[in-house]
């Protein structure tokens, strides 16, 4: 299965909880291959934890590989790279969890046909090697997703499953983005009908998640006086309709992500140790990582509307 996960505007999240949605897959037994597809900002490393790669390789990452300059990218294993103690170390039962990175320093580039078929080359691979394949690409309508619509075209009709996550932050400004990506003029689906995509298979491989959401009852928010939680409540009942009237309510919905304090200060992996031991994260954080995992693969999810 690949995996292809996607935004409108940079900061929803899209990256941070692709990597948590991979780590809790791995967790769970997946074999998981994690794709830095975002050219203009290869920064998957910082995410595991992995130091030489925080903003790239010098080795020769994804870009390169691309490029036709060089046959093999970098790979490298989170569970001994890491540079966090809490991941390092390949837990009992736990998959394999790998991370091909972009080059550092990239930055986006024009498609070419070659291009497009040396990545349907590399997604075959790993499709083959591991159980999921998360390919994380640049923000909007960019290069790399234009790649991704040409491959993916491709790999369905070989029958590779592939699925799409759009990300988006519960506001409405990104509400409004997220649907103009998906059903706009230049957005997912006519881009990927010019691609070769049959227009309504790939409108049900597509799913909306949304991150740093405040429930407005969370015990979280006890402090606010009364005239703010109902403003709160009354912002979330509105964000509800707006999302319902631009298709990206909560028939289409995959997950949510609450908006949790580690995350607000770092993009990082959480850990079971960071809730648990620390107590700095919050147990729903994951507990929406989990089911996210658990969903990704679950056919029942997938089924069309």
């Amino acid at each position: 299965m690949i995996v292809f996960a996607t935004s409108d505007k940079g900061g929803t999240g899209r990256s941070v909880t692709s990597g948590n949605v991979a780590y809790r897959a791995a967790l769970r037994g997946d074999n998981i291959a994690y794709l830095d597809f975002d050219f203009g900002s290869p920064t998957a490393g910082a995410i595991f934890d992995i130091p030489s790669v925080e903003h790239g390789t010098i080795q020769g990452g994804l870009h390169s590989h691309l490029r036709g300059e060089l046959t093999n990218p970098t790979r490298l294993d989170v569970w001994s790279e890491s540079d966090r103690s809490s991941l390092r170390g390949r837990p009992a039962g736990a998959g394999r969890l790998v991370l091909l990175p972009g080059d550092s320093s990239g930055g986006e580039f024009n498609a070419t046909p070659d291009m497009v078929r040396r990545a349907i080359d590399l997604m075959l691979s790993t499709e083959e090697e591991f159980d999921v394949t998360i390919v994380d690409l640049s923000a909007g309508r960019s290069y790399a997703t234009d790649i991704a619509l040409a491959a993916s075209a491709y790999l369905q009709k070989r029958g590779v499953v592939t699925r799409w996550l759009v990300f988006h932050r519960w506001t409405r400004q990104h509400i409004i983005a997220a649907a103009s990506l998906v059903y706009g003029d230049h957005g997912l689906l006519k881009t990927g009908a010019e691609r070769g995509h049959d227009p309504q298979r790939l409108a049900d491989s597509i799913r909306f998640v949304r991150t740093a959401v405040v429930d407005p009852d969370s015990p979280a928010l006890a402090g606010l006086g009364a005239p703010q939680v109902a403003w709160l409540r009354e912002c979330n009942a509105n964000l509800q309709v707006l999302a319902q009237r631009n298709k990206v309510g909560r028939t289409l919905m995959l997950g949510a992500v609450p908006l949790d304090p580690v995350l607000q200060w770092r993009e990082q992996l959480i850990s079971n140790n960071d809730v648990y031991t620390r107590q700095i994260a919050n147990l729903q954080t994951v507990e929406a990582f989990e089911m996210l995992a658990e969903k990704l693969t679950d056919d029942r999810a997938w089924e069309g509307l």
